[in-house]
């Protein structure tokens, strides 16, 4: 259940974007209820990524879900969704009554500890559309969230992303921004962060 007066949303105010952070998106009891649930009951995968022409193991497992026939490729790797879960429909609604967006799709990215990462990146493909609305709850550990301009190298921001919370990116956002979830050498628990998106 979501608390719409505890969500006090944080505007970033980066130019060339529109990125919105809700810490409290879902209360402690309901984000540790379903981030057991989904690193208990999840298909878990780890695929081979292709960067720079070398391919190298994912440093996360990932798992994907959708409409039929909404499949997602990114980095030479092409995922066919499995059918949405119960629980993933709760979420997904939840968050497109805050997001005002419907999501046909849903990414889960489970950082099993500080040696997984995603490298910088934006969320560009042509399956995304022009102008990409990425909704992003994260559920365990807390961990870094890194942005950069894409060509103003001195144009950069952090935040870190809290056990329940939601990352919004909309607008222009994917053209002039990367992002990335950096290594560290923290000892850190587990993360699991459900990327909602809409797939053309």
């Amino acid at each position: 259940m979501i608390n719409r007066e505890l969500l006090r949303p944080q505007n970033l105010n980066l130019r060339d974007a529109e990125i919105i952070y809700y810490p409290s998106f879902y209360n402690k009891e309901v984000a540790d209820s379903y981030y057991q649930q989904l690193r208990d009951e999840t298909a878990w995968q780890q695929d081979d990524i292709k960067i720079f022409g070398k391919v190298y193991p994912q440093p996360r497992l990932t798992a994907f879900f959708g409409e039929p026939d909404k499949n997602y490729t990114y980095s030479g790797i092409t995922m066919e969704p499995l059918p949405f879960t119960g629980l993933l429909k709760k979420i997904k609604t939840d968050v497109e009554s805050i997001t005002g967006t419907v999501f046909n799709s849903v990414l889960l990215n489970l950082y099993r500890n500080g040696k997984d990462s995603n490298g910088w990146h934006s969320d560009d493909e042509p399956t995304l559309g022009k102008n990409p609305v990425i909704a992003s709850l994260s559920l365990g550990a807390e961990r870094k969230f890194q942005l950069r301009h894409k060509s103003d190298k001195t144009a950069k921001s952090a935040i870190n992303l809290e056990h329940g919370s939601l990352l919004l990116m909309k607008g222009e956002t994917q053209h002039f921004w990367q992002h990335q979830v950096p290594k560290t050498k923290k000892q850190v628990d587990p993360r699991i962060n459900l990327t909602f998106r809409v797939l053309n």
